[in-house]
């Protein structure tokens, strides 16, 4: 709605996880290196965590945009409230295997033959697993067995576990040591210091097409970063309502009052935050396009 009149190529602030608009900070180029180590050197298990919004599927789509670049099969399973029947089947359909897809005796056949073919080929098979908290521990324990399909050179699949930070107590559970045991890398996402937050937040208005920004402040910028709590995700809902607001306001420059009135339509609870029922500093100015607007 806004891009026109800020004069955006793109929007800088959707929250699809767009590999586009990839902030390139320490930790998250670290947790991408080691997610592509992991499978270029046959680790088996990696275990990518973070809080919601930290940016979790967003690595995802950038190593996926890797496999892709470098004709690597992979299985991508992002709803992870499944049976093992669904799990095998779900496998089965993204590998594209030959076999009769509702039977896990079939499907663990042509997998193994699929798997051994692409080593002899000298490349591997990736199983991504999104929201992997959220998994039966029957699936959990399939995705264990799926560790013994090996040779002298390695693993012949190579599987990442995605999810939040219940992942990591899950898997700390009596029953699921064998599958601890085997996970060789751990990667951790955090929310943004300050200082990322305002180089994210002056990143993605660069990719979208405008370089130097007056819009955000920097002092802005940290009241939406301790707002925020320094998550990724909210980041980008916070700043696409101000850009929003600006917009209906016909002003190219966001304010804390438009901040004020933003994190009270959004219900965010934060550090400092004034009682409920204070009368909001944007009140009794008029709006020329409702509030109700936004996220449309």
């Amino acid at each position: 709605m806004y891009n026109a009149f800020f004069g955006f190529n793109d929007s800088p602030f959707s929250l699809s996880p767009d590999p586009a608009f990839l902030y390139r900070s320490v930790q998250h180029e670290e947790a991408l290196a080691n997610l592509i180590y992991g499978v270029q050197s046959r680790k088996g298990f990696i275990v990518l965590t973070g809080e919601v919004g930290t940016g979790k599927t967003t690595m995802l789509e950038c190593l996926r945009d890797f496999l892709e670049d470098q004709y690597v099969e992979f299985a991508f399973i992002f709803n992870s409230r499944i049976t093992p029947d669904q799990f095998f089947e779900m496998i089965a359909y993204d590998l594209d295997l030959r076999c009769s897809r509702t039977s896990k005796t079939e499907v663990l056949f042509a997998l193994n033959e699929m798997l051994i073919q692409q080593m002899e080929q000298g490349r591997t098979t990736v199983l991504i697993v999104d929201e992997a908290h959220n998994l039966e521990w029957e699936v959990l324990e399939e995705i264990r067995l799926l560790g013994n399909l090996e040779n002298r050179k390695g693993k012949l699949i190579q599987v990442i576990l995605a999810g939040q930070p219940e992942l990591d107590r899950k898997l700390e559970a009596p029953n699921l040591r064998q599958l601890k045991q085997r996970i060789v890398l751990r990667c951790n996402l955090q929310p943004f210091t300050p200082e990322d937050s305002l180089e994210y937040i002056n990143s993605r208005l660069t990719k979208a097409g405008m370089p130097d920004q007056k819009v955000f402040s920097p002092s802005l910028i940290a009241e939406v970063h301790a707002r925020a709590q320094g998550i990724p995700r909210v980041i980008n809902a916070i700043c696409d309502n101000l850009l929003l607001t600006c917009f209906a306001l016909e002003t190219r420059t966001a304010t804390v009052a438009m901040l004020d009135e933003v994190c009270t339509d959004m219900r965010l609870e934060w550090a400092g935050h004034r009682t409920r029922g204070e009368r909001s500093r944007y009140a009794g100015q008029a709006y020329e396009t409702p509030f109700s607007t936004r996220g449309d």
